[in-house]
Order: C-alpha cells, then sequence, then structure tokens
C-alpha cells in the first residue's frame, strides 16, 4: 500500500470513528413551549423529543424557548442561535405575547417574516405554530392577528399548525388557573396538534 493509500485509508477510518453530527431542532417560542407551571419534562417540546426517540429518528430538539418572548425578541436571538445550534428544522412558536400586549400585527408579521428567510438563509427549513388570543380585543384585531400565520404560511410557502392549543383551550380543566397556559394533562395534546406537520417534514426528509 502506497503512503498516500495508508493516509487516505487512515483519514476514512477516523472519519468512521467521529461520532455523526446531532440533527438539530430548534424550537423558539414562549411560556406556551417553555412548560411554565410545570416541570420542563412536561412539557410537549420534552414530549417531542421522547417520541422522536422512541420512533428511532435522530433528531435533538433544542428548546430556545422563553416566557413573555414576543416576536420582536425571538427575532433579536435567532441569529446567535442558528450559528449555535446549526439546525436542520426551526420550529417558531411566537405571537401569543404580541397579541396579549395589543402589538401591531403588521409588526408581528414583519418580524415573523424575517425570522423565516434568516432561518432559511441558514439552510434550514421552517415551521410555524400559530396561536389565537382571547376575543375581547375585538373581532378587528383578532381577525388580522390569526390573519398574519395564514398569510406568512401563503406567502412564503411555510407549513403551519393553525392552532397549537386546538381543543385545549376551551377546556378549563386542560389549563392551570391563570387560563392562559396548558397543564400537564394538555401537554400530549399540544404535541398532537403539532406533530402531524413536524413527522411531514420528517418523511420529506428521509425521502430526500
Amino acid at each position: 500500500m502506497t503512503v498516500l493509500k495508508r493516509c487516505a485509508a487512515g483519514v476514512l477510518l477516523l472519519l468512521l470513528a467521529l461520532p455523526v453530527p446531532a440533527q438539530n431542532i430548534l424550537l423558539i417560542g414562549d411560556s406556551i413551549s417553555a412548560a411554565f407551571g410545570l416541570e420542563i419534562e412536561q412539557g410537549w417540546v420534552s414530549l417531542l423529543q421522547k417520541r422522536l426517540e422512541e420512533q428511532d429518528y435522530p433528531h435533538r430538539v433544542v428548546n430556545a424557548s422563553v416566557s413573555g418572548e414576543t416576536t420582536a425578541g425571538g427575532l433579536a436571538r435567532l441569529p446567535v442561535l442558528l450559528e449555535q445550534v446549526q439546525p436542520e428544522l426551526v420550529i417558531i412558536e411566537l405571537g401569543g405575547n404580541d397579541g396579549l400586549r395589543g402589538l401591531p400585527a403588521a409588526n408581528m408579521q414583519q418580524n415573523l417574516s424575517a425570522m423565516v428567510e434568516q432561518s432559511r438563509a441558514s439552510g434550514a427549513d421552517v415551521i410555524l405554530l400559530g396561536m389565537r388570543i382571547p376575543p375581547n380585543y375585538g373581532p378587528r384585531y383578532n381577525d388580522a392577528f390569526e390573519q398574519v400565520f395564514v398569510d406568512l404560511s401563503q406567502s412564503l410557502d411555510v407549513p403551519l399548525v393553525p392552532f397549537l392549543l386546538e381543543g385545549v383551550g376551551t377546556v378549563p380543566e386542560l389549563m392551570l388557573d391563570d387560563g392562559i397556559h396548558p397543564g400537564a394533562a394538555a401537554q400530549p395534546l399540544l404535541l398532537d396538534n403539532a406533530w402531524p406537520v413536524i413527522r411531514q417534514w420528517l418523511d420529506g426528509i428521509d425521502s430526500r
């Protein structure tokens, strides 16, 4: 064996011995995904990691959710997160705090759009998790708020879960006493709401 071939063989053995790089999923959200009021292991994001492991997906979920986060805050934090995590997929669960604070829907849309574009520029795919707000904000604002997610999904071709709290937010026994945050019993339901879109992405990755 020539020296060159021996060197090539040595490099190949070294590469085979190295650990496989993590296939990361970055989830950037607010208190809904930060398991507010619960143990972090009870939250739907932790349950997502368990489901991935149970179904033999090699992905690692990095939960960068912060209670109280707005779309502006998420946008500000995103560049560093993309650099550190280098995700294959970014799941964005933001907007609820913008709505609860009555912030302009147009600003929320601009922030989320920028997050999608930055994530894609880094090489990651994106999934949006939609949210709704209580009806006391009035039909005009509520409609504009919900339409942000629909418009972004259509204009940027982003997979969308229309309402992460579907079947949960209107059931008092599934919510904490504040009536805003889902309790422990609701967390598997949140995962079930998000899972079909996440699973579709996973299956698409496998078929590439």
